[in-house]
C-alpha cells in the first residue's frame, strides 16, 4: 500500500498585539499658611532656636515650617533670620518641589518668594532622607531690614509655603473593562413622586395641593426634616399648609412682581391676566419646581412649565425660588438659581435681583449686581427704575455700598489717569489681581 504525505509550510508567523505602557510622574501639591504673631519677643532665643508651624499634610507626608529669629548659623552672628521647610514624618527619599513666600502686608504684592516651581531644576526635585531634613535658607532675610519693611506689620510675620511631594506611577493596559451605569437615583425618586404611591404628607399652597414623602423631604432639607421629625415639630405632620404673607423675605418677593415687572406682567400669558393672577401662578410654579428638585435634583423645562420662554419669565421664577431654596435650605438648588439670576441680569431686574442677593445672603450674586449697577453705561437707567426706588427705600445699606464702590472707581480712574480699571465687588482688577481698598 502506498501512502502520500503531504506536508505543509506555514508562511506567516502569528502577529502578537502591541502592549503599551505609560510612566507618569507629578507633584501632589499643597499649603500652608504661618503667621508668626509677636515677633521681637522671639528675638534673642539663641542662635539655632526656632518657632515651629503646626504640621501638615502633602503627598502623605507630615511637614512644618521652621523660623530662625536669631539664625541657625553661629557664624552669622544673628545677623539674619533662616526660614526652612521640614520633614515632619518618617521618610526615606522623599523627593518634592519647594516654594517660601514671605508676605508684603502692605498689599503692594511685592512679596519675597523662593520656588523650584516654574523653573528648570538641574539636579531636579530636593530629596530628604529622614525625619528632620529641611530645605530653606540660613540667610533668609537680614534682620534689620526685616524689621523696618513692609513684610513685618502689628508685629507679625505672614509665611506661606507651598510643597509639591513627587509621586511616580505606571499604567499599563487592562484586559478587563466592566461599564458601570450611570446613576438615575434621581429619576427613580421622581417616579416616586409621580406614581404618588406611599406619599404621606400633603402640601397647601393657595388652594392647590402637592402630596410627598416624609423621609425623602427629610433627607433633602434640614428645615423639613425638624419640621417633620424634630422636637419641635409640628402636631400635624399629615398636612403643611405653606403661607406666604408677613414675612419679610416674602414680602421683598411679592413686591418684585409688581415694581420690576408691572408692565410685562400684563401681557404675559394670556390677555387680560392681572398682576395678581400672575403672582399666585408664579408662587404655585415656584413649589412645583420646589418639590419637583427635592426628588429629581435638577430643575424641570421651564420652558415648558410656564409656557413661554421669556426670559423674563424666568428669571421671576428664579426669583421666588431663590428665596424658597433659601428658606428650605437648599444650597445646591439656591445656587443654581444665583446663578441663572446672574445670567439674566438686565437694568429692569437688578435691583430687585440685588435687594433679594441681600435679603438670602448670596454673596456672589451681590457682587455681580454691585458692579453692573456700577458700570457707567448702566447706571442712569437703573436708577430710572422702580426697583431702585424700592432699594433705596427698604435697603439704604445696600445704597451706602453702591455709593461706596462707586467711589472707589473714581478714586483709581484720578490716580491712575489714562489706566482706568474695573475695581470688581471681590477686591480684584479686570485682570484677576487684587486690588487693595481703601474704605473711606
Amino acid at each position: 500500500m502506498n501512502t502520500t504525505r503531504v506536508c505543509g509550510e506555514v508562511s506567516k508567523s502569528a502577529t502578537k498585539p502591541l502592549t503599551v505602557s505609560t510612566s507618569l510622574t507629578e507633584t501632589v501639591n499643597g499649603f500652608h499658611e504661618f503667621k508668626i504673631s509677636g515677633y521681637s519677643l522671639t528675638k534673642g532665643v539663641g542662635v539655632g532656636k526656632y518657632v515651629a508651624s503646626d504640621t501638615f499634610t502633602v503627598g502623605g507626608h507630615s511637614w512644618a515650617v521652621y523660623f530662625y529669629p536669631d539664625g541657625k548659623s553661629p557664624e552669622d552672628n544673628s545677623s539674619h533670620v533662616s526660614l526652612f521647610i521640614a520633614l515632619a514624618s518618617e521618610g526615606a527619599d522623599v523627593r518634592a518641589l519647594f516654594e517660601l513666600t514671605l508676605v508684603d502686608q502692605s498689599g503692594n504684592e511685592k512679596h519675597k518668594v523662593h520656588s523650584h516651581f516654574g523653573r528648570a531644576l538641574e539636579s531636579g526635585p530636593y530629596a530628604l532622607k529622614y525625619r528632620g531634613s529641611m530645605w530653606g535658607y540660613k540667610r533668609f532675610f537680614r534682620r534689620d531690614s526685616l524689621e523696618t519693611s513692609d513684610y513685618l506689620k502689628d508685629n507679625s510675620l505672614l509665611v506661606r509655603c507651598r510643597v509639591g511631594v513627587v509621586k511616580s506611577c505606571t499604567e499599563g493596559p487592562r484586559d478587563y473593562n466592566i461599564s458601570v451605569p450611570v446613576s438615575n437615583l434621581g429619576q427613580q425618586l421622581g417616579s416616586l413622586l409621580e406614581s404618588g404611591k406611599g406619599c404621606d404628607v400633603t402640601f397647601e399652597v393657595d388652594g392647590e395641593t402637592f402630596s410627598a414623602h416624609k423621609l425623602v423631604l427629610a433627607t433633602r432639607s434640614p428645615v423639613f426634616r425638624a419640621q417633620l421629625f424634630g422636637p419641635l415639630r409640628d402636631r400635624d405632620t399629615d398636612r403643611i399648609e405653606i403661607e406666604d404673607v408677613e414675612a419679610p423675605i416674602f414680602k421683598v418677593r411679592s413686591l418684585i412682581l409688581f415694581l420690576g415687572f408691572m408692565m410685562f406682567c400684563s401681557r404675559m400669558y394670556h390677555p387680560g391676566s392681572s398682576p395678581g393672577a400672575l403672582l399666585l401662578l408664579s408662587l404655585l410654579t415656584r413649589d412645583k419646581v420646589l418639590l419637583h428638585f427635592i426628588y429629581w435634583d435638577e430643575l424641570p423645562d421651564m420652558q415648558e412649565l410656564i409656557g413661554t420662554d421669556s426670559k423674563s419669565a424666568s428669571t421671576l421664577v428664579a426669583q421666588h425660588l431663590l428665596a424658597a431654596a433659601d428658606r428650605y435650605a437648599l444650597e445646591r438648588l439656591k445656587a443654581i438659581c444665583e446663578s441663572k439670576l446672574c445670567e439674566g441680569i438686565t437694568v429692569n431686574t437688578v435691583a430687585t435681583t440685588l435687594a433679594l442677593a441681600e435679603q438670602h445672603h448670596c454673596f456672589q450674586l451681590k457682587a455681580v449686581c454691585l458692579k453692573f449697577v456700577a458700570s457707567p453705561e448702566n447706571l442712569k437707567a437703573v436708577m430710572q427704575t422702580d426697583g431702585f426706588d424700592y432699594l433705596k427705600r427698604s435697603c439704604p445699606s445696600l445704597l451706602t455700598e453702591l455709593l461706596k464702590y462707586l467711589a472707589r472707581l473714581r478714586e483709581h480712574s484720578v490716580t491712575a489717569p489714562g489706566h482706568p480699571k474695573d475695581i470688581f465687588a471681590d477686591g480684584c482688577d479686570s485682570n484677576g489681581r487684587r486690588v487693595k481698598q481703601r474704605l473711606h
